[in-house]
């Protein structure tokens, strides 16, 4: 049986060796340059490693990409560390990575940060109720069980900076998972997360999967036996069944005859894209920071991430790389602003970061955008996700705003594409011999 995806990123790498595991001839349409998805990366002439367009980590909980780490044999390539995580507090930067650094937070009376650690400590080690959680908005949960000054110097800031305006409609649920599925300890691969796909592509690659890069699908149509996929210059091609990896609106997109139910769930799911720039500095800029939370009041982007404070910098060249990265609606003017005007408006931000700052230390920089990056979650969300299987026969979507409550990234993607093969295989038939182990 045939078999396409759309995307070749994590989800749909995960999907395809698993389906091409069992028998299926999968090809994947990619229409970007490599494969990787928004794990991918970039390479500067001077570097050895490639880096990843936007800053990625694994945590020791990630069981699923863990796991087909260690399926495709490249577990030897993955480590674990642990980097400085902090907030900006008037003026400069303090851990809260810990159980110590949060006492000693100025930022607080002791009773608040006594507060702040209970409520943390039960929110990761004692409930698993998330359903309960998403009957109500993080902020006022959290006003209500860490205290009105946890919740202004600490919680709600984490909020406002992922979520921007629409902090205060974010469930419960949702920082429930992100602080269950946090590690102190943060997990990279050798050569980045691009030779983490580079390797699946290349066991996918041997399991006799298509890969199809440069190639976006321009349409898509329902035969009698399945669908029709007409991508790039390449003639149509007919398989059996499609796997849509993109956007809830690449999906309504390409599909617009989907039942009205189905597709007034995907254009009622709403989402933040993602601005990052990244910079090569000649001089460190932290003092040993890696990730920076940052109150969106105060500077022009949310996060600032000291990825050489990870990783050395002898795999760049030497060069000290940061990232300033936001999530933003997508018709905000960071979207429209040219590499060289966002710079300038980041570069007085690093000043205030690290005085000493020079315009000089920059080498270079890249930026790098994309409007589908952070799916929002009101309260009582689940409600509002549509099933892997849509309506049609043979067509499936798969995407990051069908992981919840778990926040988007490279381990939810690696699940949520084996999840999605494990339901196409239930629904296909007949069912292909499966591929021996070892290809």
């Amino acid at each position: 049986m045939k078999v396409a995806i759309i995307g070749a990123g994590f989800a749909g790498l995960s999907a395809a060796y698993d389906l091409a595991g069992h028998g299926y001839a999968v090809t994947i349409y990619e229409a970007g340059e490599q494969v990787g998805g928004l794990a991918s990366g970039f390479r500067d002439p001077m570097w050895e490693w490639p880096l990843e367009r936007f800053y990625h980590h694994i945590f020791t909980t990630d069981h699923a990409i863990i796991a087909l780490t260690n399926e495709i044999g490249l577990r030897d390539r993955l480590f674990f560390r642990s980097p400085v995580t902090a907030q900006w507090w008037r003026g400069r930067g303090y851990a809260l990575d810990g159980v110590l650094p949060v006492l000693r937070f100025p930022g607080l009376p002791f009773i608040d940060r006594l507060r702040f650690g209970l409520t943390a400590f039960y929110l990761k080690y004692l409930t698993n109720n998330w359903q309960k959680l998403e009957q109500t908005t993080a902020t006022v949960w959290i006003e209500r069980f860490s205290g009105k000054n946890a919740a202004q110097v600490i919680w709600h800031p984490l909020l406002e900076g992922k979520f921007g305006p629409h902090a205060d409609e974010v469930n419960m649920a949702w920082l429930w998972a992100r602080l269950r599925a946090r590690s102190f300890q943060l997990g990279y691969f050798v050569g980045g997360f691009q030779a983490f796909a580079d390797a699946l592509c290349a066991v996918c690659l041997r399991r006799g999967v298509q890969v199809v890069l440069r190639t976006p699908v321009k349409a898509v149509h329902q035969t009698a036996g399945g669908w029709q996929v007409l991508a790039g210059d390449h003639p149509p091609t007919d398989y059996d069944a499609l796997l849509v990896t993109g956007s809830p609106g690449l999906l309504a997109r390409l599909v617009p005859h989907l039942p009205s139910g189905y597709l007034g769930q995907l254009r009622r799911l709403r989402s933040m894209g993602a601005v990052v720039m990244t910079i090569a500095l000649r001089q460190p800029l932290t003092n040993g920071i890696y990730w920076l939370n940052l109150p969106k009041d105060e500077f022009p982007f949310l996060a600032l991430v000291e990825h050489t404070n990870f990783i050395e910098p002898s795999h760049y060249g030497g060069d000290n790389l940061i990232y300033c990265g936001d999530y933003l609606d997508p018709d905000h003017e960071y979207f429209r602003l040219t590499p060289e005007a966002l710079l300038e408006r980041f570069v007085p931000a690093l000043r205030q970061i690290n005085p000493a700052f020079q315009r000089e230390w920059v080498r270079a920089y890249w930026l790098h955008r994309e409007p589908y990056a952070q799916p929002i979650v009101p309260v009582n969300h689940s409600r509002n996700i549509p099933p892997i299987p849509t309506p049609l026969p043979g067509l499936y979507w798969a995407s990051m705003s069908q992981v919840y409550p778990w926040d988007r990234g490279t381990n939810y993607a690696v699940e949520l594409g084996r999840r999605a093969a494990r339901i196409m295989r239930e629904h296909l038939y007949p069912k292909p011999q499966a591929v021996p182990s070892g290809y």
